[in-house]
């Protein structure tokens, strides 16, 4: 018996050791024709004390962005209850239909930037029961409103729905099984719902499971509150490129990155943050590495994760270099 399992071990730690090479030894093939987009926040570029606005269209009239992920915030769709705020995120469609610029709508309770579950005031009193009902109305309002908007090619459903991180009061995989079939329902078009998840800590097998396409983080230097220390993750890009395959392979569905790191991470707001303090986790020679760290991992597709700060770094701080890096990706 001691034989056995000692055999089934050895057997084991080898399939371990041929895993672990095979996510990082080697390379991928690496994709001619890459998509390049950008993510935009509408509280991000507030935060920075910029015009949101004409960040927006900075982004889209000075860099040329031709894909854009927009991010709807339940307190900013939703200041009181039935009392739907659609205006800003109307405008921001607007503008990119007449630029014909392609949109990745990410919608739900869970959305991105801090702290990445943004609940109204009115429904954080709620039960979990009652805030679902106030979601699912939510995206009930929103996928109505825009089924029929053509520039919108995607619904992102929640944002990393099962990664532990924000300030979220709870995770619920039957749930979103629910929002998912919801949007589906609604929008007759059958655009692709795509599932995000952690790039770094997951193995995507349940975002395939339930997406039709699966989106990625991309990040190199990040803060972890619970050590209260900078952390570099040691992943080289075939570690994205193998894992990418085997979702290919076993569900069939093609993997993107939503978030390519493009701006400093810091403990606090980045307004907050002295210069030199962002320049440790973000600088133009870390932003190059991280385009050329992308272009390696095979993957077709990405969203970078900053854009607002290029902009903040050009107009209030009167360093435009990493804007004008960027400026390459997207006018060729």
């Amino acid at each position: 018996m001691k034989k056995i399992l000692k055999k089934t071990l050895l057997l084991f730690l080898f399939f371990c050791l041929v895993f672990a090479l095979y996510l990082f030894v080697g390379n991928v093939p690496q994709i001619e024709d890459i998509s390049w987009g950008v993510n935009f926040s509408q509280k991000q570029s507030k935060d920075l004390g910029l015009d949101w606005k004409e960040a927006y269209l900075a982004l889209l009239d000075d860099l040329k962005v031709k894909k854009i992920k927009l991010i709807t915030h339940w307190d900013l769709l939703e200041p009181e209850q039935d009392n739907y705020f659609f205006d800003d995120l109307d405008w921001q469609i607007k503008e990119a239909r007449e630029r014909d610029v392609q949109i990745l709508l990410a919608i739900g309770m869970k959305t991105p930037r801090w702290p990445e579950c943004h609940i109204p005031k009115w429904a954080e009193q709620k039960d979990k029961e009652g805030q679902q009902e106030r979601i699912t109305a939510l995206l009930k309002e929103i996928v109505l409103r825009y089924k029929n908007e053509p520039s919108i090619n995607m619904w992102q459903v929640e944002n990393e729905p099962f990664v532990p991180f924000g300030v979220c009061p709870w995770v619920d995989k039957a749930f979103l099984k629910k929002e998912i079939e919801l949007v589906k329902s609604l929008d007759d078009k059958n655009r692709k719902i795509l599932i995000s998840d952690s790039g770094e800590g997951s193995f995507w097998i349940v975002a395939a499971n339930l997406g039709d396409i699966v989106g990625t983080t991309m990040y190199e230097k990040v803060w972890i509150h619970q050590i209260g220390a900078y952390f570099t993750y040691p992943y080289p890009p075939v570690f994205y490129g193998r894992k990418a395959q085997i979702i290919k392979k076993i569900f069939n569905k093609e993997v993107i990155c939503v978030e390519l790191q493009a701006e400093p991470w810091s403990p606090e707001q980045l307004i907050n943050t002295p210069i030199k303090k962002q320049e440790e986790t973000m600088n133009l020679e870390k932003f190059q590495q991280n385009i050329e760290f992308a272009k390696k991992s095979g993957l077709k597709e990405f969203y970078l994760w900053g854009g607002e700060w290029w902009y903040w770094m050009k107009e209030k701080q009167d360093n435009p270099e990493i804007w004008n890096e960027a400026e390459k990706l997207f006018i060729q």
